[in-house]
């Protein structure tokens, strides 16, 4: 876990500057500097474009970290990456004829509940594009055992030039039909800065040889775009949906609530950048002892850290909303259910490396395109009943039956299970803090309530694994703490 360790704990920094400037941005600025209406449109523009990124990237980022160790000759590896570059265009050319073809239908079907999303349905292409692209050449440096450059384009540039771009806005420097044009150009900007770096690391052939194994590849690809697409589905389809049924605003409503939720898997998208390549490594290499060994530790350590920040979410939240517009503030249960869900996602530990790294990736894969269909059933079914929380409700529904899935079919194929006596022992500490302090009032002013709440959880929660050696990864970081304040 050296390896895992830091990068992880640089990608988590990284993680974390990101969130915070998404905070500031999705709490703050959205919230004050555009109306309900246009943050809602951004989001559905956003959160569409996530939906066809996997077609358009046609599974490609996995398949680079799946095959790339297994190539030895360096003409092999450059030649490989090359085919790499050119497989997503298979889909992005017929998509975006079909885009340009059928432009007036797409829009008048993503328009017939809120009319403001007809004018901007060729953003969602290109910024899905520059979202593929990105993704493939973000790979070309997971493999390289380089994620931290990319972590940080994907965490913080976008983020850090939509504070720009709404400052300007509140300035009015530019109008809101500017900084649509604008957001656009920060995304392809970050694809285009994303690959200059990955041919610094590895320039691609201008010589391409097909591999002798470019069936398994193709096959594993067009796969792959199932299960990303199943992913995505999973986290961004809602907000697609809310559009077709209820006011735009909604949107503006459902992504503040779904954005708080959103930091209890930091730790996990973090230590996924490293351990990704790395559980394939050992698949391939057959050294299913370290895969066990990895597989435990990447879970305790993601479920005790996310667990933390759900307790803190929770127990604070009524707090954090205190400083939002009124009409964001309905949105506890949407928090709650959606929490619950990235803690079970934090839970699987490094699952779906080895799900997707594995020879039984295609059985995983049409059991996702089944539940994403399942999804989508959900919210049919729930957002016109309930509104924003049937959105919510419909997102735990399907990562809960989703994930527990994954979870059988390891234990099944396998013979690993993530969960431990320690596991438990951390979902009782978890339980008894925040019935304790759901029960404390504390009757200041909401930032020194937040502080407060917060610096006394931690200290005993904390403390508790420590006592306990709940977690060697836990243990280790506190002590290196400890010593760098001796």
């Amino acid at each position: 876990m050296g390896i895992v360790r830091k990068q992880a704990i640089s990608n988590t920094i990284v993680t974390y500057l990101g969130f915070a400037l998404g905070a500031i941005n999705v709490l703050f600025l959205y919230t004050n500097f555009l109306t309900d209406a246009y943050f809602g449109l951004v989001q559905v523009i956003l959160s569409a474009s996530a939906v066809i990124m996997p077609l358009m990237a046609f599974g490609v980022p996995n398949t680079i970290i799946k095959f790339y160790s297994t190539f030895k000759e360096k003409e092999k590896k450059d030649s490989f990456l090359s085919l790499m570059l050119l497989l997503p265009l298979v889909l992005i050319l017929p998509i975006g004829a079909l885009s340009y073809i059928a432009n007036d239908t797409i829009a008048t079907f993503l328009s017939q509940k809120n009319e403001i999303v007809r004018d901007y349905v060729w953003y969602v292409f290109v910024i899905g594009l520059a979202m593929a692209y990105f993704e493939v050449f973000y790979a070309w440096g997971k493999v390289h055992m380089k994620s931290f450059f990319g972590n940080f384009l994907k965490e913080i540039f976008c983020r850090l030039g939509v504070t720009i771009l709404l400052g300007l806005i509140h300035f009015k420097v530019i109008t809101v039909e500017t900084f649509l044009v604008l957001l656009a150009a920060v995304y392809i900007m970050r694809m285009l800065i994303m690959k200059i770096y990955a041919y610094r690391l590895r320039m691609p052939s201008l010589k391409i040889e097909i591999p002798d194994d470019i069936g398994d590849i193709i096959i594993y690809s067009a796969l792959i775009i199932l299960g990303g697409s199943t992913a995505i589905v999973l986290l961004e389809v809602d907000k697609v949906m809310i559009n077709q049924f209820i006011k735009i605003e909604n949107v503006a409503y459902y992504s503040v609530a779904g954005f708080m939720a959103s930091t209890i898997a930091v730790p996990s998208r973090a230590m996924h950048q490293i351990t990704y390549p790395l559980t394939a490594e050992l698949l391939n290499k057959k050294k299913y002892k370290e895969l066990k060994k990895l597989y435990k530790k990447s879970s305790l350590t993601l479920f005790s850290i996310s667990g933390l920040l759900f307790l803190l979410l929770l127990v604070n939240l009524k707090d954090l909303y205190s400083f939002l517009p009124e009409t964001y503030t309905a949105g506890f249960v949407i928090v709650a259910w959606i929490g619950m869900a990235k803690v079970y996602d934090a839970l699987l530990g490094n699952n779906n490396s080895i799900l997707f790294n594995s020879d039984f990736y295609r059985a995983v894969l049409l059991l996702g395109v089944l539940l994403a269909i399942l999804t989508i059933l959900f919210n049919l079914w729930l957002i016109p009943k309930y509104g924003l929380n049937g959105a919510a409700i419909a997102s735990f529904l399907a990562f809960f039956i989703y994930n527990s899935i994954k979870l059988g079919f390891v234990k099944r194929k396998f013979n690993m299970s993530p969960l431990s006596k320690e596991t438990f022992f951390v979902l009782f500490i978890l339980l008894l803090l925040g019935t304790l302090f759901y029960f404390i009032p504390f009757a200041i002013h909401p930032i020194l309530a937040i502080l407060l709440k917060s610096i006394l959880i931690i200290s005993i929660y904390l403390s508790i694994l420590y006592k306990f050696k709940i977690s060697e990864d836990i243990n280790l970081l506190i002590n290196q703490f400890l010593r760098n304040f001796k």
